[in-house]
């Protein structure tokens, strides 16, 4: 990985580039907790290449993207989307305009996350909802890498997550990480509901194509543990939070 790619990865998180079975368990669950208002107006904050959003313009009345990566847009633009450059601190929507936000991985990358939750609260109708993917605190890897005496380290490392919070974030000061208080802090005194919230692992699709029958039986372990006290141990937080008023 060269140095301006694994500089970038830090800042702001790689998106999905290839469509396999985690992104389509995901694209499942978002689709479930629109519950139907993906057929409206829908908007992914953070869009990256367009992975998502392509599929969620199929059945969108509008599809709209953002992302602050301009020639991530470039190619999301091909996706037949509607995309726009710009920052979740300050959306360029109307107010109550969207039926359904999507943020998939991208708010632990922002410069201020409780700005951010406010304009997608903002620009969400009365009745809309966020559908929210973040980093989970308790996953025993932090998976952006972290800097070591001023370099980058690329991958994922061991129990970085599980140090004092001050001393965490000088190893990864360049992307956040959640516990379930953090998100309610980041929600409360907004008009707002949490519908569901769950903790996901991953699909472990990366593991699969390098050794399929481990991958596989990893991937089943993992995700019964997601029914499971152990689930605190999982990749992601999923958070579904409708707007009240």
């Amino acid at each position: 990985m060269s140095e301006q790619h694994s500089d970038k990865a830090a800042l702001r998180g790689e998106p999905s580039y290839v469509w396999r079975a985690g992104q389509e368990r995901r694209l499942g669950m978002i689709r479930r907790a629109a519950a139907g208002r993906d057929s409206g107006r829908v908007l992914e904050d953070g869009c990256g290449v367009g992975m998502y959003l392509s599929r969620l313009a199929q059945t969108a009345q509008l599809a709209a993207g953002l992302d602050i990566e301009h020639p991530r847009l470039l190619e999301a633009r091909q996706q037949d989307a509607r995309v726009v450059c710009g920052v979740g601190e300050s959306l360029p929507f109307p107010s109550n305009w969207f039926d359904l936000v999507l943020s998939h991985e991208v708010l632990e990358h922002v410069q201020n996350d409780a700005q951010a939750v406010a304009e997608i609260v903002r620009v969400l109708k009365p009745g809309g909802r966020l559908a929210l993917f973040v980093p989970n605190r308790g996953y025993p890897f932090e998976t952006h890498g972290i800097y070591w005496r001023g370099n980058y380290r690329f991958g994922n490392i061991p129990l970085v997550n599980y140090l004092p919070r001050r001393w965490r974030d000088r190893l990864a000061p360049h992307v956040n990480v959640y516990t379930r208080a953090d998100l309610r802090k980041l929600f409360a005194g907004h008009p707002v509901r949490v519908v569901e919230q769950q903790i996901v692992f991953g699909a472990y699709d990366n593991i699969i194509a390098r050794r399929p029958g481990l991958g596989r039986a990893l991937r089943a372990v993992l995700q019964f543990l997601e029914r499971t006290p152990l689930k605190a141990f999982g990749l992601s937080h999923f958070w579904v939070v409708e707007k009240t008023s």
